[in-house]
């Protein structure tokens, strides 16, 4: 395989293990939130994965020491894990004051038997 394609495997492999942390640091309310929460962050681990990981490398001092691919998949997981928190923080903040979503779901019935 040439250099690119392992730096995508690199970034990819960084993008779905920080997504998978994420999820496991709190666990979403369900499964729609946490599809929604692992996709966000896989995306911006994609997309921002190499620029996240320059950043962090650069800040720790360690960029001359570390591999493309290294820096790559330290960069797709960091931005992996930032994507959730921003998307988790947000969700969660409008999940009592959005009008359209109390209309639209179904109502739970209580199973708490007592």
């Amino acid at each position: 395989m040439t250099d690119d394609t392992w730096l995508w495997v690199a970034k990819g492999a960084g993008a779905i293990a920080g997504s998978a942390i994420s999820l496991a640091y709190i666990l979403p309310h369900g499964r729609r939130e946490a599809a929604t929460r692992f996709a966000v962050g896989v995306v911006c681990g994609l997309v921002f994965g190499g620029t996240a990981g320059l950043k962090v490398a650069t800040e720790l001092g360690i960029a001359n020491a570390i591999g493309s691919a290294e820096l790559m998949m330290m960069g797709s997981a960091a931005a992996s894990l930032c994507a959730w928190w921003a998307l988790g923080f947000i969700m969660r903040a409008f999940e009592h004051s959005w009008p359209l979503r109390k209309s639209h779901e179904p109502e739970q019935e209580n199973t708490d038997e007592r």
